[in-house]
């Protein structure tokens, strides 16, 4: 559909088996990452109260994490002028607007001074500006490249506003997990448990799930490097494990409905 105000492309997709997500047909779009960082949130704080995503992007993270949380409520942060408009509709196409809370601003620089949260998730952009062409197109740029904040800026961010005992879910490229490692020690945090995702049989990893906690926080916890998460067979089929945490959100896997982008390099201005 064409945008009455922006004459942009736009397409409404499902984003759980009840919610949509509006997103720019030609710009950053909702992919594998996103929805297995959401999966793994939920996964990690069992029905969150208080749940915070940072660099929020459309919302599918955030909105992820709040479909498998019913009682929780949801803030969401991004400055990103055109991301942050398409959140705002987001929340309001799936009539969210009593849960969730959206702020318009840098992760940097926002902070909730006296409040805190028992789940923080985010999805960093993956590559400094030096390592690759940046996208003309501002969405496609800020999603990718580091133009406003780093992963460890993410960390530091979601260190000051975890409640005790709360936990951090994030995703970042396995070809750069001790970069990640790195920046989540130097934040005061702790690896929980970490993960790494296969798109497909015969594929190197490409992306992987932290989930952390403070560092004062639960210290008899031994980080756990989970089993290699694979989300297709060699022939393209979907794994039973991708299956089931799809319908975790009431979403019904066909042959290739997911699209997995590869992190691996860096993405050039002219990528999808």
């Amino acid at each position: 559909m064409e945008d009455a105000l922006t004459g942009e492309d736009l397409t409404v997709d499902g984003l759980t088996g009840d919610w949509r997500i509006v997103q720019r047909k030609r710009g950053h779009r909702h992919s594998t990452d996103d929805l297995l960082t959401g999966w793994y949130a939920a996964e990690t704080v069992r029905d969150a109260q208080r749940i915070l995503d940072l660099g929020a992007g459309l919302g599918s993270v955030g909105l992820l994490a709040l479909a498998r949380s019913p009682n929780a409520s949801l803030t969401s942060v991004e400055a990103q002028a055109v991301s942050h408009a398409l959140l705002v509709r987001n929340v309001a196409l799936n009539g969210l607007e009593a849960r969730v809370r959206t702020f318009h601003g840098d992760l940097r620089e926002v902070r909730f001074p006296g409040e805190t949260f028992d789940l923080v998730t985010g999805s960093p952009p993956y590559w400094d500006v030096k390592d690759g062409v940046v996208p003309a197109d501002s969405q496609k740029a800020h999603a990718r490249f580091e133009l406003r904040g780093t992963v460890h800026d993410y960390c530091l961010a979601a260190r000051e506003a975890l409640a005790p005992g709360g936990r951090f879910v994030f995703v970042f490229p396995t070809a750069q997990r001790a970069r990640a490692e790195r920046c989540i020690a130097d934040a005061g945090l702790a690896i929980v448990r970490s993960r790494d995702v296969i798109p497909r049989a015969t594929l190197a990893p490409l992306f992987s799930l932290f989930a952390c906690r403070r560092a004062e926080d639960d210290t008899h916890l031994e980080p756990v490097r989970e089993p290699d998460y694979l989300v297709r067979h060699e022939d393209g089929t979907p794994t039973a494990e991708h299956t089931a945490a799809r319908a975790t959100f009431g979403l019904v896997t066909r042959r290739r409905e997911d699209s997995v982008a590869p992190p691996s390099a860096p993405p050039s201005a002219s990528s999808p």
